[in-house]
């Protein structure tokens, strides 16, 4: 079916406009996060999530992966990295599932899209299915299925960079990633742009509406696949919901591409034996179906 005129118009007006929206979010949320980041290695970040109560340590990490990088294969260098300082391998997997699945990009977007309490259930629920996840794989004591090379580099006592030199670091970080992710970003915007103004939604409603039992499953099988990252993700489900599709089902779309994607598969499978691959996929899988339908029956 052909687009008329205003279609396409309606279509690049969206385009342009969250390309902007998102591009100046990132800039600035990447680069205050970095620099802020530059006060915590991970030897420090270690003794925080050493804490003697178990689950505040598991909380603390789900938290520290919600102000980290923004998608999961950005994520796995500082997961090895607090592995490798000692770390409980469960508080790792807190972070490691909280930093792709809740980011503050997203909860802004979530924030200026649908409001408030989108945006809180969006985070807690993320937060609360790190800390399950991460407290289960805990209870394992699946270390053995690490495969980790003894590269462990002894803590030399650094020069501490001053403000400036944390300053330019972050500026690069911020370059670098951007010029990573934005494709990304541009092929999701894209695509949400697209959908925004060509997908029937009487034909979503068929395939995944509120009729449809398995419409959350089917969302999380589709999104595996794919890569990008939650700002990325952002305006498809914003696409999706205006024309029909429940929330729930849209954002564990969103969260199977950003926690569950087959690169960042690949990448884990370097450093975990297929036994813990495994687990960690399946636990996570429940975990985002089930959110799926918290959101679908509180929104």
């Amino acid at each position: 079916m052909a687009l008329s005129a205003d279609r396409w118009s309606e279509i690049w007006q969206f385009f342009v406009y969250d390309t902007v929206k998102i591009f100046v979010l990132l800039t600035v949320i990447v680069f205050i996060v970095t620099f802020l980041r530059s006060y915590l290695p991970p030897q420090r970040i270690k003794t925080l999530l050493t804490h003697r109560f178990p689950l505040v340590g598991y909380f603390l990490a789900a938290s520290i992966g919600v102000v980290t990088p923004f998608c999961s294969c950005s994520a796995i260098p500082l997961f090895l990295g607090l592995v490798e300082s000692g770390v409980p391998l469960g508080v790792t997997f807190s972070y490691l599932v909280s930093a792709p699945m809740v980011n503050e990009v997203a909860a802004v977007l979530l924030l200026g899209l649908f409001g408030w309490k989108a945006m809180m259930l969006y985070i807690g629920s993320g937060v609360l299915l790190a800390v399950i996840t991460g407290f289960i794989l805990g209870q394992l004591h699946l270390e053995h299925l690490l495969i980790l090379t003894e590269t462990r580099s002894a803590a030399s006592a650094a020069t501490v960079p001053s403000t400036r030199e944390r300053l330019e670091r972050a500026g690069r970080y911020t370059r670098n990633l951007l010029r990573n992710i934005f494709p990304y970003v541009l092929l999701g915007v894209g695509a949400g742009a697209f959908i925004h103004g060509y997908a029937p939604a009487n034909l979503l409603a068929q395939i995944a509406g509120r009729g449809n039992p398995f419409a959350v499953p089917i969302a999380v099988l589709i999104g595996v696949p794919l890569y990008s990252n939650a700002a990325g993700t952002i305006p498809i489900v914003q696409s999706l919901i205006e024309k029909g599709l429940p929330m729930g089902t849209a954002l564990a779309f969103m969260m199977a591409i950003t926690a569950l994607s087959v690169p960042e598969m690949i990448i884990l499978r370097r450093v975990m034996k297929t036994k813990l691959l495994a687990l960690y996929v399946t636990i996570l899988s429940v975990g985002i179906i089930f959110t799926g339908y918290l959101f679908n029956v509180v929104l």
